[in-house]
């Protein structure tokens, strides 16, 4: 078996910004409209148990990004996963294209809720739901920071 890479359905190009665990593990696609987001990969042996399927634990870190992206989007804040629960619903095979979706469902001060979904093509494999920590002190301290770090090096040096 090889993971040759097919490309992704019309509409979609790859991901290039996300951290190096989903780099390494990718790639990862996206479809933003201005009005639909959405996120997919094509289902490669490396993503796949021994039986062919896709792999549980690949399916939950797809699905972490994703209800975290719709958290961070709606929050504006950066996060961190708290808990999240799926339901395996469905296999997928190598060679699949599968497509994820998530909205928040609502955000406080400090946490925020999602939920998503996955398919191969109109077949649902896997739904989960997420609690997320915003870290909005995390990133306004580090914008601190770097304003900081942005004034000592403008700063003439005797």
């Amino acid at each position: 078996m090889t993971d040759e890479i097919v490309p992704p359905p019309p509409g979609w190009v790859e991901a290039t910004n996300r951290g190096p665990f989903t780099t390494h593990n990718g790639p990862l696609y996206k479809f933003d409209d201005g009005e639909i987001w959405k996120r997919g990969f094509r289902a490669l042996h490396r993503h796949c148990n021994g039986f062919g399927l896709v792999h549980g634990g690949w399916f939950m870190a797809f699905a972490d990004g994703l209800l975290g992206e719709a958290v961070g989007r709606a929050a504006a804040a950066p996060f961190l996963t708290v808990r999240m629960t799926s339901d395996f619903l469905a296999s997928a095979r190598t060679g699949d294209w599968i497509e994820g979706t998530a909205r928040c469902t609502r955000f406080t001060r400090t946490m925020g809720f999602a939920e998503g979904e996955m398919r191969v093509g109109d077949k649902l494999v896997f739904t989960a739901s997420g609690v997320f920590k915003l870290m909005e002190g995390h990133a306004r301290r580090n914008a601190e920071k770097r304003g900081a770090e942005r004034a000592l090096s403008q700063t003439p040096r005797p």
